[in-house]
């Protein structure tokens, strides 16, 4: 088993993985730049290192500062987290070379599978049903005009490598091919290297689902149940769930062959995700896959009652999965709402300092709050807003829903702004109680169900 493993990412991940690693036993390394020098999960871990300054060019994303740490601390493993470096395959293959253990695939299956073009290919020849679209990338706007001529407008631009949400721009016209595909180029370059795009038909109104799942070095996998990702803001989720209120039985277990099918042509090792899009007429396509940890993973530790951190931890660590599909068990209703540290109308950033907290009662099993918050602490306006994630279970839908508002309604945060509003607003609406959702639920609510008073300041629902 691994020694000492050390966190290559801040904030309430790194609290998070400590939990685990504290219960095996496993000591803990936390890096960190010197805007998160004051955070509490620091003194968490057995010991800290400083990385660099505030910029995540040079601290967060800067593997040679990272691999001093590991190489400083003696860790003999490294977990990724999630954004950041979690996906690259050259820091990967870089901290297998100092002959520490990756926490998630090989470094040469997170090279194949970073593009997603590849992945449509693998998806193809294990008879996975994807996005109708390009297969390959493309490398001019003709070849875009040509697609979107066939398939109709609009169309969806999708960059080749990179991930989180970014690098998506759809296309409503043929006058804005030329420019949209020149800016998403851009934009891949500057953020992943890689400029290369596809082209997809836009799917109208979809419903986002994924397979959380785990694969062993022996070629096992299970499946972990299906979260319903819909609600979304800017291709970035703020609610999710699990299991979907639209997923029949026989369509989860098509999910899971379709997953299985996948995993086995990538050769997969580790914990993942498989994304689909559902369509209005309920066609399930592959979209992508995800390499790592997935911020949402607590709604489907509350469904099955198992702890995916140690199991990353078990399968690095050369260990076959300890159980099979048929062991998996699915209990009640668990949902999760992101708390961001953005203006809850514009979702714009509100960085600042924390200076009231007022976290909700914990209720094990029933209510969780993974977060590294505390008062006086610099919410930093470098890094990813999230601040934190409330977590709920019920017997059902609605006793999840309902103990969801109560811990939203209990979590006070003064001195910024936050979107716990926008996620009552949300969880309030009679669409989402029906279980009538899809990629573009918050824009329409938010047209319709958002009120003001007369200074135009919003009137939020309360419990």
């Amino acid at each position: 088993m691994i020694r000492k493993l050390l966190i290559a990412n801040r904030g309430e991940i790194v609290a998070r993985v400590i939990r685990t690693c504290r219960r095996l036993g496993i000591g803990t390394v936390a890096v960190y730049s010197d805007a998160d020098s004051g955070f509490s999960y620091l003194k968490e871990a057995d010991e800290s290192h400083r990385i660099g300054p505030s910029n995540p060019i040079k601290s967060y994303l800067n593997m040679e500062a990272i691999l001093g740490a590991v190489e400083a601390s003696g860790a003999d493993a490294v977990h990724p987290g999630y954004g950041f470096l979690s996906e690259n395959s050259l820091f990967a293959e870089a901290v297998v070379g100092r002959g520490a253990t990756w926490v998630g695939p090989p470094p040469a299956i997170l090279k194949a599978i970073d593009s997603k073009s590849y992945c449509r290919k693998i998806a193809g020849e294990a008879g996975v049903p994807f996005v109708p679209g390009t297969v390959g990338t493309v490398g001019k706007s003709d070849e875009i005009l040509r697609f979107a001529s066939e398939a109709g407008y609009p169309v969806v631009l999708k960059l080749d490598m990179g991930g989180g949400g970014k690098g998506i721009e759809q296309v409503d016209r043929e006058d804005q091919v030329k420019e949209a595909f020149e800016r998403l180029s851009r934009i891949g370059l500057m953020a992943f290297g890689h400029p290369e795009c596809y082209v997809e038909k836009r799917i109208v109104n979809p419903r986002h689902i994924e397979i959380q799942f785990l694969a062993d070095g022996g070629g096992r996998c299970i499946c972990l149940g299906e979260r319903e990702c819909s609600i979304q803001r800017r291709y970035q989720k703020i609610i999710e769930e699990s299991p979907s209120p639209a997923v029949t039985e026989a369509e989860r277990e098509e999910l899971f062959r379709h997953t299985f099918n996948l995993v086995k042509a990538m050769g997969y090792v580790g914990a993942g995700t498989m994304e689909f899009l559902r369509s209005e007429d309920r066609r399930y396509y592959f979209m992508e896959v995800n390499a790592r940890l997935q911020v949402e993973h607590p709604v489907t530790e509350f469904l099955t009652g198992m702890d995916i951190v140690e199991s990353q931890l078990r399968i690095a660590a050369g260990e076959p999965l300890r159980i099979g599909q048929e062991d998996v068990k699915f209990d009640g209703h668990a949902i999760e709402a992101r708390v961001y540290a953005e203006d809850p109308v514009s979702f714009c950033p509100s960085p600042g300092t924390i200076t009231r907290l007022q976290l909700p009662g914990t209720d094990e099993g029933r209510l969780r709050i993974d977060h590294a918050l505390e008062e006086g602490a610099a919410v930093p306006p470098y890094y990813d807003p999230l601040l934190a994630k409330v977590i709920a279970w019920g017997e059902t839908r609605e006793a999840a829903v309902l103990r969801l508002k109560k811990g939203l309604s209990d979590f006070s945060i003064e001195g910024i702004k936050s979107t716990i509003p926008a996620n009552l607003l949300i969880l309030s609406s009679r669409e989402f109680a029906e279980g009538n959702i899809h990629t573009g639920f918050i824009g329409e609510i938010f047209s319709r169900d958002l009120r003001t008073d007369d200074a135009g300041n919003p009137l939020w629902p309360c419990m």
